[in-house]
């Protein structure tokens, strides 16, 4: 309103709203932000930066170094795959290997098997095991699992030099630089098939066939150096870069793209999704040469 001629006109504003936001940098070109409720740690450990926020979209939220491990609404569609494609594949999975995954998530999803009698998981920073545990309890509760083997130390060196053998690897790496560069390329690969027993599968993730393509394409091109059997799949994880995310699956013998049993409780993986996921989009056998 104004008052009497000569007078200052009043200008009413809106009050000013302070938010926090979580910005990841997907690419260079593109980010993913999801508003921040509250931080619960925030640290930086001997290997990487730990954050781990509350938001109002996808619950409680793990980050390294700026990138989005997991969350609380969507980390299922993620670990179901990562674990639930080698074991149902293979047909008699006694001993797994995580290497990485320190928050528990797939673990979880691994020792739905009753027949899986042990998983050793190999995760070089311990305070992301000790946050997980504090923050993320539903998501890591089977850290404290008897059938868990936790060990904090150098997965590339202990795959390197052990004597156990596995028939199950999967391997749930962060993004591959500094202490996990060597994770995409043939020398581990060839140090993995070391441990395997003869009947052996390893899963990893590949990335984003938009967002990561050249480190998606590598990484099946080193594996398919090393196992005579290399497929790709693929599944929904919404707040990874570009939600497509990819997997590599590399066996000794069975078939990875064939269910031999169901999995009971899980909300993403299915038999007849185990199946459609290996049903790649022209775009990707193009991309990977298949």
């Amino acid at each position: 309103m104004k008052e009497a001629s000569g007078a200052k006109e009043l200008v009413v504003r809106a009050a000013r709203v302070n938010e926090l936001w979580l910005t990841e940098e997907q690419t260079k070109n593109m980010r993913l932000s999801l508003r921040v409720t509250r931080t619960l740690c925030r640290k930086k450990t001997p290997y990487q930066e730990l954050l781990i926020v509350e938001t109002p979209e996808y619950g409680r939220a793990l980050v390294l170094d700026g990138a989005i491990q997991l969350t609380e609404r969507d980390a299922f569609c993620y670990s179901e795959m990562m674990a639930h494609v080698p074991l149902t594949a293979h047909p008699n999975p006694r001993r797994a290997l995580i290497v990485g995954g320190g928050d528990g998530a797939i673990l979880g999803e691994v020792l739905r098997h009753p027949h899986v009698e042990t998983c050793t998981l190999i995760d070089i920073d311990q305070e992301v095991i000790e946050a997980s545990k504090e923050h993320l309890p539903d998501v890591s509760r089977a850290l404290e699992n008897p059938r868990a083997d936790v060990r904090c130390m150098d997965a590339l060196e202990y795959i390197r030099a052990t004597n156990d053998r596995f028939d199950v690897v999967i391997v749930d790496s962060t993004d591959p630089v500094e202490f996990a560069a060597g994770l995409f390329q043939a020398p581990f690969y060839s140090n993995i098939k070391r441990i395997l027993n003869p009947d052996g599968i390893v899963t990893e993730l590949t990335e984003s066939p938009f967002a990561d393509t050249a480190l998606m394409r590598q990484a099946i091109a080193e594996m398919r150096k090393v196992f005579p059997i290399v497929r790709m799949y693929w599944g929904i994880v919404p707040t990874y870069p570009a939600g497509m995310w990819t997997y590599g699956a590399a066996s000794l013998g069975p078939d990875p793209t064939a269910p031999l049993r169901e999995v009971e409780g899980t909300r993403y993986y299915s038999g007849e999704v185990h199946r459609a996921a290996f049903a790649l989009p022209p775009f990707l056998r193009e991309l990977i040469g298949q």
